[in-house]
């Protein structure tokens, strides 16, 4: 355990999502947190518009993507550690405020999990569950190429997750592309890096479709996956 309490940043990564930061933003505890700021990808609905007169800074990515959002959150971070939130209303607002303890405990990277124990799936209630079954096949297949101690992630792809400025630098991910959440864990997997997750409940969103298409989305993932394999450290 450490004793010197860590500064802890959150991001709001958004993009058209004005009804769920609506929902949202009124039940952030912007007082747990050193930085509150969020990373928009152009948004056309007003979205940034509502968090600036909420008093929430916005930054414009200055690249496309979900990978090129997150890594220009860290790039605006002033904190030792940056929480990834997504406002859609599907994940508890709450739960931003547990990744403080795990932080200060010494993880390098904190993963809320809609697989593990405890946890809720929004694809638990279907008999089919092809979102989840493929995530869970993923997070087997990353911990059995890299994994040499500690958890095994079982929601490689669930982007409410947070991670120390340190490590991310350490990692160094791509800024391009949709890969980020899955080469966070493997490469904190061959690192070392001290990986904690914990179990959430998930819903469907307030309004609008995800923005990674199931399809495209994998089969950009599997690609990555050859990539890492291939990959000289």
């Amino acid at each position: 355990m450490t004793e010197k309490r860590k500064t802890v940043a959150l991001c709001l990564l958004v993009m058209n999502e004005r009804r769920g930061c609506e929902h949202d933003v009124p039940l952030i505890k912007r007082e747990a947190f050193d930085e509150v700021f969020a990373v928009d990808g152009n948004s056309t609905d007003g979205t940034v518009e509502y968090l600036e007169a909420e008093g929430i800074p916005v930054h414009q990515q200055p690249e496309k993507g979900y990978s090129a959002g997150c890594c220009h959150g860290f790039r605006m971070c002033k904190s030792d550690a940056l929480v990834f939130y997504f406002p859609t209303g599907s994940v508890p607002v709450e739960e931003t405020l547990k990744f403080q303890a795990y932080f200060d405990a010494g993880a390098d990277l904190v993963i809320t999990s809609r697989n593990m124990k405890g946890a809720r799936n929004e694809e638990d209630v279907s008999f089919l569950r092809p979102r989840k079954w493929f995530v869970l096949g993923l997070s087997l297949l990353t911990a059995l190429l890299w994994r040499r101690e500690g958890p095994v992630v079982w929601d490689v792809l669930h982007g409410f997750r947070g991670m120390t400025a340190e490590a991310f630098k350490r990692i160094g991910p791509r800024d391009t592309g949709v890969s980020i959440d899955l080469e966070m864990i493997a490469r904190a997997y061959k690192m070392g890096l001290a990986i904690e997750q914990f179990p959430t409940s998930e819903a469907g969103r307030i309004e609008g479709a995800t923005h990674f298409p199931a399809f495209k989305t994998g089969s950009r993932l599997l690609g990555y996956l050859c990539r890492e394999i291939l990959r000289r450290d």
